[in-house]
């Protein structure tokens, strides 16, 4: 059986694991991805609106991986409008990179699982596997951390370069061009990068429980290979 100390360090990074796997899971299933406000330029330009007048023109936008919602603001009061990435905005997004950020969420989950179940059980059974031992965690939280990292590059890439919140503003608007005036990623974002920080830090964790990093060098080999090469 492993040591308490051990034994309560595996607890605390598999509790950590499984929080990280439920709320990626909720973090999934919300609109709270990006939040920002879009300016209907043609309304704007067509009255010369400057100044307080300005917002009339100002509308709302929120969004995640598979819905959103926005108001848009021409000057007549606001019109909300809900829409479905599936199958509605495939043509106008980058699908591509899309399903990507959706893979990797789900992938993401499911390591975060698997890494919780193998924390409780080196705390309470008796490893024998290198996929059940020490080299094994790492393993789990270093494949759930890079997911977290790909998830927030990707996505960031796809509202920051591919200007998403623009293409959404202006789906099926003919007559009226919408900009986006300003954009900020919202509680779901900032939940994966939470999570990808808590799997880094179960690293941590099994390295303070006194395993070392996978393919380090013990002090001893050193020793031992420096004392054979001065035989020769």
């Amino acid at each position: 059986m492993p040591a308490p100390h051990k034994k309560l360090i595996f607890c605390i990074a598999g509790v950590l694991s499984l929080a990280c796997a439920l709320g990626t899971a909720a973090a999934v299933g919300t609109q709270l991805w990006v939040r920002g406000t879009i300016l209907c330029t043609t309304g704007a330009l067509l009255v010369n609106a400057s100044g307080p007048e300005l917002h009339k023109f100002i509308g709302e936008i929120q969004y995640g991986l598979f819905s959103g919602q926005r108001v848009r603001q021409c000057g007549l009061g606001g019109r909300p409008f809900q829409f479905s990435f599936f199958p509605d905005l495939l043509k106008i997004i980058p699908a591509s990179i899309h399903v990507s950020v959706i893979l990797f969420c789900t992938v993401l989950i499911i390591f975060a699982l698997v890494g919780a179940g193998f924390f409780m059980f080196n705390a309470f059974g008796s490893p024998y596997e290198t996929l059940h031992g020490p080299v094994g965690l790492y393993l789990w939280s270093f494949i759930a951390c890079s997911c977290g990292c790909l998830i927030m590059i990707l996505f960031s890439s796809e509202v920051k370069v591919h200007h998403l919140s623009e293409k959404i503003a202006n789906f099926k608007e003919g007559t009226f061009k919408f900009k986006t005036h300003s954009e900020q990623f919202a509680n779901s974002f900032w939940t994966i990068l939470v999570c990808s920080l808590v799997h880094f830090l179960n690293a941590l964790l099994i390295r303070f429980a006194g395993f070392e990093f996978p393919f380090s060098k013990s002090k001893d080999s050193g020793r031992i290979t420096g004392a054979v090469d001065l035989m020769y």
